[in-house]
């Protein structure tokens, strides 16, 4: 069975990869008019390669989203580039980027990208963008110690590691991986944002140290209870824990700071459970939805907004 879903998996990625005759046919050739322009805007213009730039040694901002660009190339002379946007194009490889060592922003999303690599010189950057590529590992960004924001979600990545030397990562995406445990992720102390959606995690955890986190994005796992998971997140302002299978609202009793909730798609049946949720005086948004409480019940929103009077939405309805 595991030789059959192999061969499946090569023929979808071999379907994936093959290029349109169509699209090979009406390339263009990369034109910039304006050589002292500070940004330069080549999205959606069928462009093949990355040619003709060596002119603009002003350029901060370079787009090529949505084009058909497969290499990364002919940079070397844009040293003063801070942006660098490569969003929807055919890339299967991070490189030649040694010379733009005054980029902070990178967007390689939704490329064809299977390795993180070719990034050490890149010093300065502080926004990077993975997402939506076929990267199975985290690995090859400890010299990127300035990182703020890391996107990799909807990857093909299983484990949460090589990130201890991000001290001053503030974001981190991971949703739509295959990871089935939080770990390693400790020294990032100053994590304000994390979003580890739609993988395998049934246990909170290892969250421990990231005491100034302000949203936490868990839904679509397969976690039952919070346990002590979030004892010391006492800042979090949003958590997202829809379409797990929690039946207790046990756990959230230090975060006294809440004002998002996201609970729909749970198993929560008893109408006790949101008597746990009375201490959160800042709470304005509840989504509860399609768990059995409001299945099985005409008066849910009354019920909802007589137990938690700070409430000014319920769902995706403002309460009157």
């Amino acid at each position: 069975m595991a030789e059959k879903e192999a061969k499946v998996n090569e023929s979808e990625e071999s379907e994936e990869e093959k290029v349109n005759p169509e699209e090979e046919e009406e390339v263009k050739e990369m034109v910039v008019l304006d050589v002292d322009a500070l940004d330069v805007d080549l999205n959606h213009g069928r462009i093949a390669k990355i040619e003709n730039l060596d002119a603009l040694t002003r350029v901060e901002t370079l787009c090529l989203r949505w084009n058909l660009i497969k290499k990364i190339e002919n940079l070397a002379s844009l040293t003063n580039l801070i942006e660098l946007d490569l969003y929807d194009n055919q890339i299967v490889e991070l490189e030649n980027l040694d010379q733009l060592v005054n980029l902070e922003q990178l967007d390689v999303s939704f490329n064809r990208l299977r390795k993180i690599q070719g990034l050490d010189r890149l010093k300065k950057l502080k926004k990077l963008y993975l997402c939506s590529n076929k990267i199975s590992r985290i690995e090859n960004l400890d010299k990127l110690d300035n990182l703020q924001l890391l996107e990799l979600g909807d990857n093909r990545i299983r484990m949460i590691e090589n990130l201890s030397k991000l001290t001053k990562l503030r974001e981190l995406y991971l949703g739509k991986n295959k990871i089935k445990k939080i770990e390693n992720i400790s020294s990032l102390t100053h994590l304000s944002i994390f979003s580890i959606q739609s993988n395998r995690i049934t246990k909170v955890e290892g969250l421990e140290s990231l005491v100034e986190l302000d949203q936490l994005y868990l839904s679509h796992n397969g976690i039952d209870a919070l346990g002590a998971g979030l004892n010391k997140n006492v800042n979090l302002s949003t958590l997202d824990l829809a379409g797990n299978r929690i039946v207790s609202l046990d756990g959230m009793e230090k975060l006294e700071d809440l004002e998002d909730l996201w609970m729909n798609d749970n198993n929560v049946s008893d109408w006790h459970e949101i008597e746990k949720l009375t201490h959160m005086k800042k709470l304005t948004t509840l989504y509860m939805e399609r768990n059995p409480i409001e299945v099985d019940n005409a008066d849910y929103r009354r019920k909802l907004k007589l137990a938690l009077p700070t409430l000014t939405q319920i769902d995706a309805t403002m309460c009157r």
